[in-house]
């Protein structure tokens, strides 16, 4: 008998705690695995040797059941990035030595672009030592934006997320009759898959978003205050959406940086708040939804939770049944209607850094807008409503 040890890593989501599940359930499943560690806040609890017997902690179905409904990362996450070993060996050393101590032969990595980089580093570092240790990516973002994947576990939460809390905030602005923008700012660094979600209110019958501005058209600031007064003067109440992202001409108006290199510009629903006033002189709101956008497990899409789980699941079975190293739980769409899916796996040096764009074919020519196509490739993802636990009005959570 051998041990596993699963891990989260980057940004969390509603549907991380699913993949965490599929993979316990999974790997509780095969009489060859003994222990399943968690490693708490990614693979620095490998290094830190910080481990948690999930068996201890996760004892029957209904534990299981609440932390697919449970939102975030339940063994925390973290921002790490692994060097190559080729200029540090000492974390990989680290690393190897703390899998031999607990007899660790396998090891699941729940998370983004960045954390399949850490995926497909310790994966190369083991095979080139000749070592018997499997490590197998299971994916996750609300960006939607993993290459060699249809779609990412976390996204069609957030997209649902995003189209709910629009529906409602375009109930409450169009009671009035003065002329009003309200802009509203959703995450999406370089990719526009979840701005471009916002499309999905009108699956039963809105108009708006009446603007949505995506990473992947050149935002001009001239062109942008135009539509606003078009779109001013045919709806009187006008919702924008943009991209944290949007690129302007000369590039993105901040240079603030994460751990990994990416740059961070949140903030542009506020500019362009300010911009929007002192140009039409009318009245403006800007809205940021942050965090929201990726813990809202209240409207969290049962589609999305149930695929996060297979997902888990599916990265066992990857490594259990077909010996299998080096590579990333990936979703092919059969057909749309009905929809279906086919679960598969992708070699994880083709994902690792490497982000795939909105399709410039599916933003409208004056690129203030997405297509239907847009719209039909979305509404699929977030179909189903969870069924949540409460006690004194609020949900109940699954805590390690």
């Amino acid at each position: 008998m051998y041990n596993i040890a699963v891990a989260q890593s980057g940004g969390p989501t509603v549907a991380i705690n699913s993949s965490l599940a599929g993979v316990f359930t999974q790997a509780a499943k095969d009489s060859n695995i003994d222990i399943i560690y968690g490693s708490r806040n990614g693979i620095e609890g490998i290094i830190n040797d910080n481990l948690v017997n999930l068996k201890d902690v996760i004892k029957n179905e209904s534990d299981t059941e609440l932390l697919m409904h449970t939102p975030a990362s339940a063994l925390g996450s973290c921002r790490f990035k692994l060097k190559d070993y080729s200029d540090s060996e000492d974390d990989y050393l680290k690393i190897l030595n703390i899998f031999q101590k607990h007899n660790i032969h396998a090891f699941f990595y729940i998370g983004g672009n960045d954390s399949m980089d850490t995926v497909y580093k310790l994966d190369k570092y083991f095979k080139e030592k000749n070592i018997d240790i499997k490590v197998i990516g299971v994916p996750k973002t609300v960006d939607n934006d993993l290459p060699l994947t249809d779609h990412t576990p976390g996204f069609g939460s957030a997209a649902k997320f995003l189209a709910v809390t629009l529906q409602e905030i375009l109930y409450d602005i169009r009671v009035y009759t003065i002329p009003a923008v309200t802009i509203v700012e959703v995450m999406g660094r370089d990719a526009g898959w979840l701005t471009a979600a916002s499309c999905l209110i009108r699956a039963n019958g809105e108009t708006a978003p009446h603007l949505i501005y995506l990473p992947e058209s050149t935002f001009s600031p001239e062109k942008y205050l135009e539509d606003v007064k078009k779109a001013v003067e045919l709806h009187t109440a006008v919702l924008v959406v943009v991209s944290e992202g949007i690129h302007f001409p000369g590039g993105t108006y901040d240079t603030k940086t994460d751990a990994f290199g990416h740059i961070q510009n949140a903030g542009i629903g506020k500019m362009l708040e300010n911009y929007t006033k002192e140009n039409l002189k009318c009245k403006v709101r800007s809205i940021e939804l942050n965090l929201p956008q990726r813990c809202a497990s209240h409207t969290a899409s049962l589609t999305d939770l149930k695929e996060a789980k297979l997902a888990g699941e599916a990265a066992v079975l990857a490594c259990t049944k077909e010996n299998k190293s080096g590579v990333m739980i990936a979703f092919t769409r059969v057909s749309n209607t009905p929809y279906k899916i086919e679960i598969t796996d992708v070699p994880v040096g083709k994902v690792a850094n490497k982000e795939r764009k909105f399709p410039v074919e599916w933003i409208t020519k004056e690129g203030n807008d997405v297509t239907n196509d847009a719209l039909n490739f979305f509404l699929p993802l977030i179909q189903g409503e969870p069924k949540l636990e409460y006690k004194n009005g609020i949900p109940v959570y699954f805590k390690i």
